[in-house]
């Protein structure tokens, strides 16, 4: 029993450092080479924790493997911006002044409920309002309202005064 308490410390220590090293972000925001980075980790630091009869190294050897070369897709993917176009994609423009991009919609498999969602849940229910509606890397839908229909600033509201004053 004592040993495979000590494993799976070990284990949990080099997958925790190693979650570390490859860096900090939320699971949401997980570029998809990190989420499966992340799922193999946990698979292969689990067989090693149960099975005494594996060495523990056949677990830790493949997790730091794995480590190493997110760190090296991070890195080539932070000093080549083609490198990173190709390993975690480009953003899509899915609405254009008001008006759904029906090509980029399918080709990025969003259908009119999803975009409808997203935008109920960035605070919008009239698409005419859109200037664009951007679908990040990560997933997540970005919202560029138009002009007349952003809300009201510090900024703006110093101008409307001065305007007032006049």
């Amino acid at each position: 029993m004592a040993i495979i308490l000590i494993r799976t410390i070990i284990l949990y220590s080099v997958v925790v450092i190693g979650l570390r090293v490859m860096g900090k972000r939320q699971i949401g925001e997980l570029q998809p080479s990190e989420l499966v980075v992340a799922i193999m980790i946990s698979e292969l630091a689990s067989i090693p924790m149960q099975a005494t009869g594996i060495p523990l190294l056949a677990g830790i050897i493949p997790i730091i493997t794995l480590i190493a070369l997110e760190v090296l897709l991070s890195f080539g993917a932070l000093k080549s911006k083609k490198f990173r176009n190709i390993t975690c994609g480009t953003p899509s423009i899915l609405v254009h002044d008001g008006r759904i991009m029906r090509d980029e919609m399918d080709k990025m498999r969003f259908n009119n409920d999803d975009l409808s969602e997203e935008l109920r849940l960035a605070g919008c229910t009239d698409i005419t309002s859109v200037q664009y509606a951007i679908l990040e890397t990560n997933g997540q839908l970005s919202l560029v309202l138009k002009k007349d229909n952003q809300p009201l600033t510090v900024k703006d509201a110093k101008k409307l005064m001065e305007k007032k004053g006049k």
